[in-house]
């Protein structure tokens, strides 16, 4: 029996967050003077990236600065401190 790979097609929404994240975290590295690495675990320890996820739909309609902005606060709030 033959085994036939189907090539999988992303939602728009699901691509357009991958999009949007994959943008966010180095700006937000860039932004703050961390390498990319540093800034995930900056805001993955923070909740940074819980709140990316779920409020990615709003964050990417704003100027990136703002939304890296919006990120450095909740951070803060979550006792980041940079």
């Amino acid at each position: 029996m033959e085994t036939v790979l189907k090539k999988k097609r992303l939602d728009k929404e699901t691509s357009d967050r991958i999009s949007f994240v994959t943008f966010i975290i180095p700006y937000f590295a860039r932004s703050f003077k961390m390498n990319r690495q540093e800034a995930y675990q900056y805001l993955k320890k923070y909740g940074g990236i819980d709140y990316l996820f779920e409020h990615w739909w709003a964050l990417h309609t704003d100027n990136p600065f703002w939304a890296a902005r919006d990120l450095y606060e909740v951070c803060r709030k979550n006792g980041g401190l940079r």
